[in-house]
């Protein structure tokens, strides 16, 4: 039938299916007539009723296809039924075997399958007996065989009982469960076999939750049977889509097996929107055939009932023919009747009926309840046929004009004990007046007694009923009320029990006269107080009322216990009892009188007859007062034209609507302001069909929004449009026009995502969302169009999946608005679907231009959706002029940019440029994304620059307005190019053509690009960059222009003048001849006086104070506050502390400086200075001196005498400290110029004096004072150090530096690599003189590196170092070795120690004996010469060697042959020395006259020491 609805209402509501809100979508049959279903059955094989009864229920088990059942009808050659064909009983092998679970279970089955028959047997007995005798003894037949059965079955049971310990083994899936892909909307059946003994437990699971077929009746159906499990999920939608387990348990263990669903929108032209019979698919074929018939049944809906239209407490009955060929007698086709897609049951509100060709559906008391979109189904062994129509159901005549309507949907959400919640909708009519309230009435069920439940109106659409009989139950209604009158009251709700749920599982029976229910409790044993109540929650809070809920104590007691609710005002320690008289009963309560906007706390007592328990915690502190909000207003209202009596409205849903009900829809003829409501029943979706309107008149229309909170405000009115059919006459371009660019971002292997163009007219509304679609091309030839998404996409990207690798595919994309879908585009390239691989980044796409301007415009793109290896980094934007070739291209940026954006600047006006961007990451540059389409440099008329304003209260915002806006045009502000949908820094702000976004708090954070779009315009847009230097700069302008001020040049301050007064003084920059000053001390205003004078002088703008002393009083805070007219500034200047007292001791020293330079003063006083020589030389100036005046210096109070005579032309003094010599001791007057010492500390003075008066002067010298002086001359002595130099001695390498001056308290540190040296007797330090050495003896390798002498001055000290390494240390070193082998040659070489006499004159005869000392080591070889010839030892001449030491030559008798030169000859391998003298001998020897004998003895090497000489 759906295939012959005109193309456009294929998408209106009430033909497709997302007229129906989506819970409606997901619901399904609930309670379907037993009967009908039993019915349905029993047309089934009558092979016998055991055969018949185990092939209906395999059919059932999967939605599969079965094979067609032989038919038992018997036909003639053109098909007329002419009776029944009965065949011959066939045994069952399962029988057989034992298949059943349990013997009770087959009874049940067996008789419950015989009275399900006999409602189709029993009336068509007699025609089957008159054909075919026989079939009642195959009847007998068949139970005989049943009964053999039983027994055997009995006799299994029995033997497994006997052995039950060998045959209990742990379940096993004979047959597990099978995964299943269905259409939306259709059934599936899960079945699975299991096997084990004990007999197992079956339980199904979804995605791992337990599966309760109580809490969605209707969705799900469970069947146990003969081992066979079955999980039956009827009307599948998206949700079902999941993992199903089945898990089956017993004393052995536990095994599972798992199956999964997925569910999919059925593509083809069948209307979908309707539910699916829960047997059709397990009755038939795809082509229609009836497997128990044999044929094929075609079912038509005629006479169909149109939208129908009832008032409140009428009559309606919808009907149509349905006409079912071939026409079976007594043939009862499914007939089900559906409300909102929910099945309806026979009630009395509801009655159906069904007369063989006529399905009818009273509505026995209209109530706008009853409003909805009807649907008949009407379900066959070959399918099923569908119509649906609208109802509308308008409000009763008010009994009071001007009264609202009534209420509807009452519900009774939450029934405990004390209290039961009532919720309901409020009505679409308010009788011309605001509602000011609900008045909840109630009625114990099988009175007749209403009692209303609250004095004061509500307007909460829920309220708790307090009061209640424990056990009875209640009815509920509601009524309205407006300052006019009362409404009717609503339909009553359905009976709830005033009882906790837990214990209605353990209710008795009802007494229907009353509704009360009889609870059975446990009889009370001792009683034992019970513990606090835990986890105390506040459910639901209101201005009339709260909601408190709680767990029962952890130990009762063994008393039922009941509850004290208490209440505490929020800041006190005041605790009330709410319910003093009686206690609760349920941990459930509801508080009322609660005064509105103060905060409370609440806690709960448990009790019992053994006491009152402890106070559960206290809840946090709760305001009164609604939490929920009163939805925004809908948005914009597009009125779309449909028939020639009914208008198709869309419209924006209301922003951040919480628990939102639905949307009530107005309209009124254009001019007339008469509203009325289209619906009042409230719609979820944001489209709906308004019927019942006048051709060719024209309307608009409203929107408003509602929850519990209240109504909201209507929205904008719609364009008026002019009632009318929309074939040939629609509103031009409602849809949008096509996409456009399809191309290819990102490709793997089952899926690509696909980018295209906005279309270039949007339509009557905003784009909200796109559609694709995509076809397989193989071997060039296109296949038929598939949907890829059922929901809409709003991003201009869609991934398209489940694609076939290696397939080629077109696509095609269409947009939509809330007029409709727009028409396809033109088909895309043929894309093949196979994996990208390459490492560089896909193309960005979605490229735009904004803020065109003359010579400049903002590019915008987004990031590429295949990222390559690595992530982009960086993007670069290509430029061309649009008519030029593609070789034109060129870079804007030489340098990637990071952002999706770039100003891209020097454009020539009037040009027309395109665009592209490619991304890169660490592999590379990617391709080119789509150019974009041309852009015109120009600056558009009208076209205005975001601006910067600073209002009068210092509030900034930034401005933007545009002259081309249409009635649609918004304005979308952005920062850094992302829409700002939540900004809590800013507000917007949007009047006419002008929006303003407010920064609530300008901080650094609000530093960015802020840009505004207008929507439906060409392009209108601005930004300004907002920098930390403009934030500043705003801040500043700001706090101006909040607070105007009087510029200062400088702030208060004061200063010091002669004689210590006191001058406080600011400067004003500009200040009027109006300006006034106060001047305030210690929040007091003082004024001219003796102690305070006061300088105003308004041509500066200085301000003074003078004050010419400050005593202790005058201590606080001094403020000068300024006035001008408008324009105030204060300025203050806090005193206390420290920082009086010093101000006061500077004044008090500035009085008495004055007073002391009135005479000879120091102008500056004793001091010292240091030399470059090291001398220490005290200074000091001084002034106002005459002739007579004199200046005398002391020293630790004894007077000393300078050597200079005083000089005041200069005014300086000058002492040189010197130390008094021994010889001068006792005379002052003479003093010696020596080296500063220990002795020289003291305290020295100086006194200058005259008549005028006199002036001292001290300079402290001792303890610390000393020691600086001398770390001055430290530092002196340091400075003068010469370079550290290298010298190499015979010992080894010595270091050393001079200085100019050495002090003996000097204090040097040696440093080998930056560490101190630790002396040893292998390196040693000392001084000689003004050389400060180091000596390393014996050198090795390890003594390399950098040495450093550091002084000490008391500061950072100075240090000289030099670097003994390398080619110095080597130079060094051999210096060294060759001075300590000189050295131990010299020490060692054989020598003469004992010198001999140059001449030795002897007498003749007579002995001479010449003995020298001889060293060396090793021990010298000795050799006497005379005349350079080698002597021998003989008889004459004795020659001895003694001790090697002691060489001696003896001439026994000395004759004149013994004349000559005689040597002697040492020499070792260190050298040789020689020494030698010559000898004269005479004949004679007198007394008085000898004849001297000369011995010359002649030493080669110089410096020779005498020898020992002894003669005989």
């Amino acid at each position: 039938m759906s295939g012959s609805l005109p193309f456009y209402q294929k998408h209106h509501r009430h033909y497709d299916r997302g007229y129906r809100s989506r819970e409606a979508q997901s619901a399904v049959s609930q309670y379907q007539q037993t009967s009908s279903t039993y019915s349905s059955q029993s047309k089934s094989s009558s092979k016998g009723i055991a055969a018949s009864f185990t092939a209906l229920d395999e059919s059932s088990l999967s939605p599969l296809t079965k094979r067609a059942k032989p038919t038992y009808l018997a036909m003639d050659k053109e098909n007329q039924i002419i009776g029944y064909v009965v065949p011959i009983y066939r045994g069952s092998q399962e029988y057989a075997s034992g298949l059943s679970d349990t013997e009770e279970a087959r009874l049940k089955g067996s008789s419950g399958y015989m009275a399900r028959r006999g409602l189709f047997s029993s009336a068509m007995e007699m025609e089957r007996s008159e054909h075919h005798t026989s079939r009642r003894s195959v009847m007998r037949e068949s139970a005989e065989r049943i009964s053999l059965t039983k027994r055997i079955h009995d006799n299994e049971e029995y033997h497994k009982r006997m052995n039950e310990d060998n045959l209990m083994h742990t379940p096993e899936f004979v047959i597990k469960p099978r995964s299943h892909t269905v259409w939306e909307k259709q059934c599936v059946r899960l079945h699975c076999t299991v096997s084990g003994w004990p007999e197992p437990r079956v339980v199904w699971y979804k995605n791992n939750v337990s599966i309760d077929p109580m809490a969605n009746p209707g969705k799900y159906k469970l069947e146990s049977k003969y081992n066979v499990h079955s999980l039956e999920i009827n009307r599948c939608d998206f949700d079902d889509t999941a993992q199903y387990r089945v898990s089956a348990m017993n004393s052995k263990g536990e095994l599972s097996a798992f199956a999964s669903v997925v569910v999919k929108r059925f593509k083809g032209e069948v209307d979908e929107s309707l539910p699916v019979p829960s047997q059709q698919k397990a009755n038939s074929r795809s082509d229609g055939w009836a497997c128990e018939y044999g044929i094929t049944f075609e079912t038509h809906v005629v006479d169909k009932f149109g939208v129908s239209f009832g008032r409140e407490g009428e009559t309606l009955s919808l009907g149509c023919t349905v006409v079912i060929y071939p026409n079976l007698q007594r043939y009862k086709p499914e007939i089900e009747w559906f409300r909102d897609d929910k099945l309806l049951t026979p009630s009395k509100w509801i009655q159906t009926h069904w007369s063989g060709d006529q399905a009818t559906l009273t509505l026995t008391h209209l109530n706008k309840e009853d409003e909805g979109l009807y649907t008949l189904r009407v379900t066959t062994k070959s399918g099923y046929e569908t119509h649906s129509a609208y109802v509308f159901v308008r409000d009763a005549d008010a009994e009071v004009e001007g009264a609202p309507g009534s209420p509807l949907d009452v519900v009774c959400q939450d029934a405990n004990k004390d209290y039961i919640i009532i919720s309901w909708k409020q009505p679409a009519v308010d009788g011309g007046s605001a509602i000011l309230g609900y008045f909840v009435d109630r009625c114990e069920v099988g009175t007749t007694n209403w009692i209303q439940c609250n004095d004061t109106p509500v307007k909460f659409a829920r309220y708790p009923v307090t009061g209640l009989v424990e056990g009875r139950s209640y009815i509920f209604r509601v009524r309205a009320v407006n300052k006019t009158g009362m409404s009717h009251p609503s339909r009553v709700s359905l009976p709830a029990a005033a009882m906790d749920p837990a214990d209605r599982a353990r209710k008795g029976t009802s007494a229907p006269w009353t509704g009360q229910i009889i609870v059975t409790e446990e009889e009370p044993a001792e009683g034992v107080v019970p513990s606090k109540p835990c986890e105390l929650t506040i459910t639901e809070a209101t201005r009339n009322y709260v909601v408190l809920s709680w767990k029962p104590p952890g130990e009762k007691g063994h008393e039922g216990i009941m509850y004290y609710v208490e209440k505490c005002v929020a800041g006190s320690d005041s605790w009330q009892r709410v319910n003093t008289e009686i206690p609760v009963k349920s941990p459930r309560f509801a508080l009322f009188d609660l005064a509105e906007g103060k905060s409370y706390s609440f806690r709960v007592r448990a009790c019992n007859s053994a006491g009152v328990g402890e106070p559960s915690e206290p809840t946090e502190p709760t305001t009164v007062g609604d939490k929920l909000d009163i939805p925004a207003a809908p948005g914009r209202v597009v009125p779309t034209r449909n028939t020639d009596t009914s208008v198709v409205v869309s419209w924006e849903a209301s922003k951040d609507a919480k628990e939102l009900i639905g949307y009530y829809i107005e309209s009124s003829l254009v001019g007339k302001n008469q509203w009325e409501p289209c619906n009042n029943k409230p719609v979820k979706g944001k489209r709906f069909i308004c019927h019942g309107l006048t051709t060719e008149e024209s309307y608009v229309f409203r929107v408003r929004a509602l929850n519990a909170a209240g109504l909201s405000d209507f929205s904008q009115e719609s364009e008026a449009i002019k009632v009318k059919a929309a074939i040939g006459g629609g509103i031009p371009h409602a849809s949008p026009a096509p996409p456009f660019g399809i191309t290819v971002l990102e490709c793997e292997r089952d899926s690509m995502v696909l980018a295209w163009k906005q279309p270039a007219f949007i339509g009557g509304a905003d784009i909200t969302g796109y559609f694709v679609d995509y076809r397989e091309v193989v071997g060039g030839v296109p296949g038929k169009w598939h949907e890829a998404n059922i929901k809409s996409v709003s991003e201009r990207a869609y991934r398209v999946s489940e694609l076939k690798e290696n397939m080629d595919y077109q696509f095609q994309v269409r947009a939509a608005n809330m007029a409709g879908v727009g028409i396809p585009s033109a088909p895309s390239e043929v894309f093949r679907c196979e994996e990208w691989t390459i490492a560089v980044p896909g193309p960005p796409h979605d490229l735009q231009a904004l803020e065109v301007r003359k010579t400049s415009l903002t590019l915008l793109w987004k990031p590429p959706v295949y990222q390559g290896r690595d992530e982009v980094n960086g993007y670069y934007v290509d430029i061309k002029e649009a008519a030029a070739g593609i070789e034109a291209w060129r870079g804007v940026n030489e340098k990637a940019c990071t952002s999706r954006y770039l100003k891209v600047s020097n454009l020539k006006e009037g040009e027309t440029y395109v665009f592209r961007v490619r991304a890169q990451n660490k592999a590379g540059v990617s391709k080119p994304s789509e150019a974009t389409e041309p852009v015109l440099a120009d600056t558009k008329p009208g076209t205005k620059d975001m601006v910067v304003d600073v209002d009068d209260d210092g509030v900034v915002s930034l401005v933007f307005e545009c002259s081309l806006m249409t009635p649609d045009s918004k304005f979308v502000w952005s920062k850094n190019y992302e829409e700002m949908t939540e900004n809590p820094r800013m507000t917007i702000e949007t009047k006419g053509g002008k929006s303003r976004a407010i920064f609530n708090n300008l901080d650094v954070e609000d530093i960015g690009i802020y840009s505004c779009i207008v929507t439906h315009t060409d392009g209108a847009s601005g930004s300004y960059a907002l920098t930390e230097e403009g934030v500043k700069e705003l801040l500043k302008v700001s706090h101006d222009h909040k607070f105007p001020i009087i510029p200062l040049k400088t702030e208060l301050a004061v200063e010091l003048q002669e004689k210590g007064r006191v001058r406080f003084w600011l400067q004003a920059e500009k200040i009027s001849a109006n300006g006034k000053v106060e001047y305030v001390f210690n929040d007091n205003v003082i004024s001219q006086g003796e102690k305070y004078k006061m300088n105003f002088d308004k041509n500066t703008g200085v301000i003074e104070m003078f004050m010419d002393s400050l005593s202790n009083q005058d201590e606080g805070t001094y403020t000068f506050q300024l006035q001008d007219g408008k324009a105030t500034n204060q300025s203050s200047l806090v005193l206390i502390g420290d920082v009086f007292k010093q101000l006061q001791k500077e004044a008090e020293f500035q009085r008495k400086e004055w007073t002391r330079k009135q005479g000879p003063h120091f102008v500056e006083y004793l001091s010292y200075e240091v030399t470059p020589d090291c001398i220490v030389r005290l200074r000091c100036k001084v002034g106002n001196m005459k002739k007579d005046s004199v200046a005398l210096w002391y020293k630790d109070g004894r007077e000393i005498k300078a050597n200079e005579k005083l000089d005041f032309s200069e005014g300086v003094l000058n002492l040189e400290i010197a130390q008094r010599t021994g010889a001068a001791a006792g005379d002052d007057s003479v003093w010696k110029k020596l080296k500063i010492s220990r002795k020289d500390s003291g305290v020295y003075e100086t006194i200058v004096k005259d008549d005028r008066g006199k002036d001292t002067s001290k300079l402290n010298l001792t303890d610390q004072g000393f020691k600086d002086l001398m770390n001055q001359v430290f530092s002196v002595i340091a400075n003068s150090s010469t370079p550290l130099k290298i010298q190499s001695t015979e010992e080894g390498i010595r270091l050393y530096t001079f200085v100019n001056y050495y002090n003996d308290e000097l204090h040097v540190t040696w440093k080998y690599k930056d560490s101190a040296i630790a002396f040893s007797d292998r390196i040693k330090s000392g001084v000689v003189g003004e050389q400060l050495w180091l000596q390393i003896s014996e050198p090795t390798e390890k003594d390399k590196g950098k040495y450093a002498i550091e002084f000490f001055d008391g500061k950072g000290g100075l240090q000289r170092t030099v670097e003994l390494a390398g080619q110095a240390f080597d130079d060094a070193f051999a210096e060294f070795q060759r001075l300590k082998a000189a050295a131990i040659a010299e020490r060692n070489r054989a020598r003469v120690a004992g010198g001999l006499p140059d001449v030795v004159t002897i007498q003749e005869g007579k002995a001479l004996n010449l003995t020298c000392n001889i060293s060396g080591d090793p021990l010298p070889e000795v050799t006497w010469l005379k005349n350079d010839r080698e002597m021998v030892s003989d008889d004459h001449y004795l020659l001895k060697f003694e001790s090697g030491k002691f060489a001696s030559f003896t001439i026994t008798q000395v004759n004149t042959a013994d004349s000559g030169k005689y040597s002697i000859l040492v020499k070792n391998k260190y050298g040789t020395e020689s020494g030698e003298f010559t000898s004269f001998s005479s004949s004679t020897f007198t007394a008085s006259h000898l004849l001297p004998l000369t011995l010359v003895l002649r030493v080669t090497l110089p410096m020779m020491p005498f020898a020992h000489l002894r003669s005989t």
